[in-house]
C-alpha cells in the first residue's frame, strides 16, 4: 500500500506504472473454420467503441464476424479498451460482451485507486496527454499509436479517487447527453424536410390545377 501511495503521488507517473495492458488477438493469426461446431464471434471495431462512449447505438454497419476454433481475446462489459488506430478509449458496454478484439486494441486494467471512467476521460481529453501523442506521432508515415508509446505516456497528477469518480461520471453523462441532442436535432431536420416536401408538392399540384 505504501508503494502504491508513492506511485500515485508522483507527478511523472507513466501508464505502465499503474495500468496493466493486454493486447488483442492478431487478426492475421485467426484461422477461419467452416465447421458447424465452430463458434462465431463479432469483431469489436471503431463504431462499437463510439457507441460505447456515448451509451447509445449511433447506427453504422453491422459488426464483422468470423467462425473459428481458436482461442481469442474477448471482452466483457466494463472492460476499458484503447484503440491504437484512433487513439480513443472507452468502457465496453454489456451489449458488446463476448466480442473479439484484435491487435488494433489494447485492454487497460488500472489499479484499484484509479477510476475507469476517469482514465477514459484522461486518455480522450487531457491536453497533457494529447501533446505527448503529437510529439510521438510527428514524422511518422503511418499515424498509428503503438503499445510502446502507450506504456510510456505520462499521466497528469491524479485527483483523489472520489474526485476521479465525479469527473468520470460527468464526462460519460455529458457525452450521452450530447449524442441524444444530436440525434434529436437530426430527427427534427428530417421531419422538417419531409414537411417542406409535402408543402412543395401541394404547391405544384395547385399550380397545375
Amino acid at each position: 500500500m505504501q508503494h502504491e501511495n508513492v506511485i500515485m503521488e508522483r507527478h511523472k507517473m507513466r501508464i505502465e506504472d499503474v495500468i496493466t495492458i493486454t493486447m488483442g488477438t492478431p487478426q492475421f493469426r485467426i484461422k477461419e473454420s467452416l465447421l458447424d461446431s465452430a463458434p462465431t464471434y463479432n469483431f469489436y471495431g471503431q463504431q462499437e467503441l463510439e457507441n460505447d462512449l456515448v451509451g447509445i447505438e449511433l447506427g453504422g454497419e453491422e459488426a464483422k464476424t468470423i467462425s473459428t476454433l481458436d482461442d481469442l481475446s474477448l471482452i466483457k462489459g466494463g472492460d476499458i479498451l484503447f484503440s491504437l488506430i484512433s487513439g480513443r478509449a472507452t468502457i465496453v458496454r454489456h451489449s458488446h460482451q463476448g466480442y473479439l478484439y484484435t491487435q488494433n486494441y489494447a485492454k487497460l486494467i488500472p489499479q484499484e485507486r484509479i477510476d475507469g471512467n476517469y482514465l477514459v476521460y484522461l486518455l480522450n481529453e487531457s491536453e497533457f496527454i494529447k501533446k505527448q501523442w503529437l510529439k510521438e506521432l510527428q514524422g511518422s508515415a503511418v499515424l498509428k499509436h503503438t503499445v510502446k508509446q502507450l506504456r510510456r505516456l505520462e499521466l497528469p497528477k491524479l485527483h483523489s479517487y472520489e474526485k476521479q469518480k465525479i469527473i468520470g461520471d460527468i464526462y460519460f453523462k455529458q457525452l450521452r447527453l450530447h449524442a441524444l441532442k444530436k440525434r434529436a436535432a437530426e430527427l427534427e431536420k428530417v421531419l422538417t424536410i419531409e414537411k417542406l416536401k409535402e408543402v412543395d408538392g401541394m404547391s405544384k399540384c395547385l399550380r397545375r390545377s
